[in-house]
C-alpha cells in the first residue's frame, strides 16, 4: 500500500514535466511548412498563410505555435498571432501554449502570450487542471504572479481535487521558490478553505509535512 502511494506521488511530481513533450530531433527533421518555421524561428514565412497552415499539427497535436512556443521563438508567436493562430488551442495531451510556458518556467514567452490575448484561464492536461495549478506544483513563483495578474482562476479544482494552493504544498518541498509560490496566491485572495478529497486543508496538509514557514504563512492569512 506503502509503495502504491509512494509511485503514485512520484507519477504526480513529474506529471506536468512528462506531459509537456518538446518535438524530438526526428520529428523537427520530418517538419515542413508552418511548423518547421515555427521551429527556426522563421517569421517571414507565415505572413500570408492561410488558415490551414495556420492550424497545422504534427503527429501529437502540437501546432505552429506550440512549436514556436517550446522553442521560444518570440518574433513566430508574434506573427502567427497577426496571422489569426489560435493562441488557445490545446495539443493532443490538452496542454495549451501558456501551459507549455507555464511548466517550462519560461516567463519571457508566457509574458508574451499573455500580452497577445492567449487565456490564462483555460482548463488543460489530463489532470483537468490550469497553468496556474502547473505553475504551482512546480514552485515557478513568477510564473505564478504573472498569471494571477493576467486572471487565472485562483479556486479551479482539479480531478485530483486540489487547488493551486494545495498543490504548491503537496506536490512542492517547502522551499523557497514554493514559499513564495504560496504567498503570491495567499495575498491575490485564494482559498485556504479549500479541502482535498480527504477533507485535509492546506493549513493541516502542510502541518502534516512539517513545512514550518507554509505553517506559519497560513495561519497568519486565517487557514484553519
Amino acid at each position: 500500500m506503502r509503495a502504491s502511494l509512494a509511485l503514485t506521488l512520484a507519477v504526480l511530481l513529474a506529471g506536468p514535466a512528462l506531459a509537456q513533450v518538446a518535438p524530438s530531433a526526428a520529428e523537427v527533421r520530418g517538419y515542413q511548412g508552418l511548423l518547421a518555421a515555427a521551429q527556426t524561428g522563421d517569421a517571414a514565412r507565415v505572413a500570408g498563410a492561410s488558415k490551414a497552415m495556420l492550424d497545422a499539427r504534427d503527429d501529437r497535436g502540437r501546432t505552429p505555435l506550440h512549436v514556436a512556443t517550446f522553442a521560444r521563438q518570440h518574433s513566430v508567436i508574434r506573427a502567427l498571432a497577426r496571422a489569426g493562430a489560435d493562441l488557445n488551442a490545446l495539443e493532443n495531451d490538452r496542454y495549451d501554449a501558456v501551459t507549455i510556458a507555464s511548466v517550462a518556467d519560461d516567463e519571457d514567452t508566457l509574458r508574451l502570450l499573455l500580452s497577445l490575448g492567449a487565456s490564462a484561464g483555460q482548463t488543460t492536461s489530463r489532470y483537468d487542471g490550469t497553468a496556474l495549478i502547473a505553475a504551482a506544483h512546480l514552485g515557478h513563483d513568477g510564473v505564478v504572479r504573472q498569471l494571477i495578474a493576467a486572471g487565472a482562476p485562483l479556486d479551479h479544482v482539479n480531478n485530483l481535487h486540489w487547488t493551486a494552493v494545495i498543490e504548491s504544498i503537496v506536490l512542492g518541498d517547502g522551499g523557497a521558490r514554493h514559499q513564495a509560490t504560496l504567498r503570491a496566491l495567499i495575498d491575490a485572495g485564494a482559498s485556504l478553505a479549500l479541502t482535498d478529497r480527504n477533507g485535509q486543508t492546506p493549513l493541516a496538509l502542510a502541518r502534516s509535512r512539517g513545512y514550518t514557514a507554509m505553517v506559519t504563512m497560513l495561519e497568519k492569512a486565517g487557514g484553519r
